[in-house]
C-alpha cells in the first residue's frame, strides 16, 4: 500500500483547506485510512479515520465539527476538508492506511504516506 498526500500550503485563521490522499494498492475498500497529524514538539495524533468496510468515521476532538473526513473508493482517494483553521492546526499532516476498523492510535496504522505541511498564521 502506497500513501500520497496533498493540498497543504499557508492560510489565515478561519480560512478552509482540503488535503487529498492518493492510495495505491489492491483492495482499497477493505481498507481503513486515516489522516494524522504533528506539530512541532508534539507526538502525531490521528485526527480523523474511515473505513469504507462498515462505514465508520473518527474524528478527534479536537477538529470535531470543523475537519470533515470522506473518501472515494472508485478513484483511491481520501479527503481531509478543514475549515475555520486555527493556528493550532498546524502541523505536517499524513495519510496512513491500515486493515480493518478505524483506530484512534498512530501505532494501530502499518502504511504512511509522505506529510503535506499546513500553516495556519493568526
Amino acid at each position: 500500500v502506497q500513501l500520497q498526500a496533498s493540498g497543504g500550503g499557508l492560510v489565515q485563521a478561519g480560512d478552509s483547506l482540503r488535503l487529498s490522499c492518493a492510495v495505491s494498492g489492491r483492495a482499497f475498500s477493505t481498507y481503513s485510512v486515516a489522516w494524522s497529524r504533528q506539530a512541532p514538539g508534539k507526538e502525531r495524533e490521528v485526527v480523523a479515520a474511515i473505513s469504507f468496510i462498515g462505514g465508520r468515521i473518527y474524528y478527534a476532538d479536537s477538529v470535531k465539527g470543523r475537519f470533515t473526513i470522506s473518501g472515494d473508493s472508485a478513484e483511491n482517494m481520501v479527503y481531509l476538508q478543514m475549515n475555520s483553521l486555527k493556528p493550532e492546526d498546524t502541523a505536517l499532516y499524513f495519510c496512513a492506511a491500515r486493515w480493518g476498523t478505524v483506530a484512534a492510535d498512530t501505532r494501530n496504522y502499518a502504511y504512511w504516506g509522505q506529510g503535506t505541511l499546513v500553516t495556519v498564521s493568526s
